[in-house]
């Protein structure tokens, strides 16, 4: 069902046409390290080429989001997003089964540059850039983590696994010695908020945070420091562990200590390296396991990472989401484009935050640029 309602969503759009590429063609300034694997097509989509695995259509979900950011499917099944410069939660249904969502309902509002969102139950949690805040179905407000450090990398991320609570805090700055220990680092707390110790440090500014289904494991993105060219260091997805350093401020690869601590190199070597790396300064973002059954076989399980693009490099990197098939818990090969079409030479018209699995079994980007979602869907 859900396929051929794709179909029909694709053949309704007036702007889309689909056209086969060769296996590797690459759309103009997209990373030469992440080529589509098998064959792709192309789609105009708002007067643009996207690229897209063969059998895939994307369409705009959602637009008019100024200050979108992240997502998550509420327990009644729902997709909920951020609206962080807005002060926003905002819901969104599809009950026509479309491919686009209804409407844009303001659930919650008056927040504090609020990222992260997360459903225990039907509580609903919300990390804002200083607080993380729960509502319990016809409650109010209630603050279970107060004091979080502000300015810096002001996006707070959160995710739960059973009853912990991950919350993640970047760098107050792109290289120094960092006072709070909550920063450039993974913190937990019980689903009150007590409880509080940090669970993994040396991590720049891990925007996103996952669980892997297959394995329990928390994974993250990380973006690695500015400055040393426009190839080193590389942005990464990790997997954490308890106690884990994974190098900021020392190092930007096991072994590799930054020119600004050339004598920690002890250090280094302690340092836990990258589950999959990724271009230089490409900004991955949010990340996703793919829970569906809509997509082929390749696909379900796979890591889907949303790359918000560079904003330093002398050529730009990004602009992309990328997959990552995983085997046994664990990546197997290195990240291929998925979605690319953002980045147009060395003009962008649109910038990936985060990636979901629909409960209808397609993959939803939110795009903080224009303030859009896109759906993509397989048609077969």
């Amino acid at each position: 069902m859900r396929i051929r309602r794709a179909k029909r969503l694709v053949a309704a759009l007036p702007f889309a046409w689909l056209t086969a590429v060769g296996a590797c063609s690459a759309t103009a300034g997209d990373d030469a390290d992440q080529q589509a694997d098998g064959e792709s097509i192309q789609q105009s989509l708002l007067g643009h080429t996207m690229v897209l695995p063969k059998g895939f259509a994307i369409n705009v979900f959602a637009q008019n989001l100024g200050g979108l950011r992240f997502m998550t499917v509420g327990p009644d099944g729902a997709i909920y997003a951020s609206r962080m410069s807005a002060g926003l939660i905002v819901k969104m249904t599809d009950a026509n089964h479309d491919g686009t969502a209804d409407g844009t309902v303001t659930v919650q509002s008056g927040l504090n540059n609020p990222h992260g969102i997360a459903f225990r139950g039907d509580t609903m949690y919300v990390a804002e850039e200083g607080r993380v805040v729960r509502f319990p179905p016809g409650g109010g407000a209630e603050t279970i983590v107060s004091n979080i450090p502000q300015g810096g990398h002001n996006t707070r991320t959160i995710v739960f696994k059973g009853d912990t609570l991950f919350l993640s805090v970047g760098s107050s700055c792109n290289l120094c010695d960092e006072s709070d220990p909550r920063r450039a680092a993974v913190t937990v707390y019980r689903p009150d908020g007590s409880g509080e110790q940090v669970y993994a440090r040396g991590l720049r500014n891990s925007v996103g945070l996952a669980i892997n289904p297959q394995t329990g494991e928390l994974w993250a993105t990380n973006n690695d420091r500015d400055n040393l060219g426009d190839d080193i260091p590389p942005d990464r997805v990790n997997i954490l562990h308890k106690d884990g350093f994974y190098g900021w401020p020392n190092c930007y690869l096991p072994g590799k200590p930054n020119p600004e601590y050339a004598s920690a190199s002890g250090v280094c070597s302690n340092t836990i390296g990258p589950a999959v790396e990724l271009t230089a300064h490409s900004a991955p973002l949010g990340l996703t396991f793919y829970s569906g059954t809509a997509f082929p076989s390749q696909y379900r399980g796979a890591l889907f990472i949303a790359q918000h693009g560079s904003w330093n490099r002398s050529s730009k990197s990004g602009y992309v989401v990328s997959w990552v098939q995983v085997d046994n818990g664990k990546p197997s090969g290195g990240a291929k484009r998925f979605v690319s079409g953002w980045l147009q030479g060395q003009s962008n018209w649109g910038r990936p935050v985060d990636v979901l699995t629909a409960p209808d079994g397609s993959l939803l980007i939110s795009d903080d640029d224009n303030g859009r979602i896109y759906r993509v869907a397989y048609q077969g």
